[in-house]
């Protein structure tokens, strides 16, 4: 399949935000995360990425106040060109109180600490609203009430534009049921797909989907930097990745792509996915996602091929 010229975009459900379907994570900016894995990241390299984020059309950033500098590394380098993006970052990370064992394994969720959050995310990417802001986690049940109040008064202010959770089954389901979030961002890939369904359970529901860990966590790589491609906390290990790949003999599918390219674009096929978050520190690595997600879907007959492979295959324990 030929490239298309210009990045994919569709509406991010029911908030109507016309985003890319490639979006960035920048998670990727957070340099004490990085550093344990032997990859570092200047400050003038973050901004040289970010900028490069918007050069190939990218109009979708996912952010969160505990992605180390990464909202002050957005407000420094790109502030000056927010009308080109659409920003989403999150609350419950400890901004006005300690991290206690509250909701969201360590998570706060607090009235004075999400509006706090807000604050501070406002003030950080020099910028008058976020596009969504996502519960980083799921609120305790007897946080939950007071916490979605409170991102409804900030919705209502107009510092926040929609509101979202970041969020995983079996407490997804219900977080769809209440009715109340524009946006969800679940985890899914070609090798771990067990939200398949809920995603299109969330866009029936008139939600915005957005996608974690759709080349990270699903990241059976031919690149040996695939570290950079940043897996989620508590994924699985990449050796366990690359088992479950190798059981279900996906190489044998490539036809010429990289496993990369072929992972990502699995994702892309799914079709009740509005975009795919995905973090990278390194303009090759960004011009390679560039490059597979304007190839588009797998096709048709490939697509089926490789769930048929996956069906019934899990991670071993």
């Amino acid at each position: 399949m030929s490239e298309r010229s210009v990045l994919e975009t569709r509406p991010l459900g029911r908030t109507g935000l016309p985003v890319t379907r490639l979006g960035y994570g920048a998670m990727a900016l957070d340099q004490e995360r990085m550093a344990p894995r032997g990859l570092t990241i200047s400050d003038e390299q973050s901004g040289a990425v970010l900028n490069a984020v918007l050069d190939a059309g990218i109009n979708f950033i996912d952010t969160a106040p505990d992605y180390g500098a990464s909202e002050e590394l957005i407000g420094r380098f790109i502030a000056n060109r927010r009308s080109e993006y659409f920003i989403a970052t999150k609350c419950g990370c400890p901004v006005s109180v300690p991290r206690t064992s509250g909701g969201g394994g360590g998570h706060v969720y607090t009235p004075e600490n999400i509006r706090a959050a807000v604050e501070q995310s406002l003030a950080r990417m020099h910028t008058d609203h976020l596009d969504a802001v996502q519960f980083h986690g799921s609120p305790s049940e007897a946080e939950e009430a007071d916490a979605i109040a409170t991102l409804l008064d900030l919705k209502r202010e107009g510092k926040v534009r929609f509101i979202g959770v970041s969020s995983t089954l079996p407490s997804l389901a219900h977080h769809i049921e209440l009715g109340v979030f524009d946006v969800f961002q679940i985890p899914y890939s070609a090798v771990q797909r067990e939200h398949e369904t809920a995603i299109s359970d969330a866009a029936r529901a008139g939600a915005g989907t957005i996608i974690r860990g759709g080349v990270a966590r699903g990241a059976p790589s031919d690149d040996k930097d695939w570290a950079q491609r940043l897996p989620d906390s508590g994924a699985p290990k990449p050796e366990e990745l690359q088992d479950l790949w190798q059981r279900a003999a996906l190489d044998d599918l490539l036809d010429g792509a990289s496993r990369m390219e072929f992972i990502l674009r699995f994702t892309l096929t799914h079709p009740d996915v509005d975009t795919t978050i995905v973090g990278t520190g390194r303009a090759d690595h960004l011009m390679d996602n560039v490059a597979a997600a304007k190839k588009g879907p797998l096709p048709t007959d490939v697509y089926a091929e490789a769930k048929r492979r996956l069906g019934g295959l899990t991670v071993s324990p």
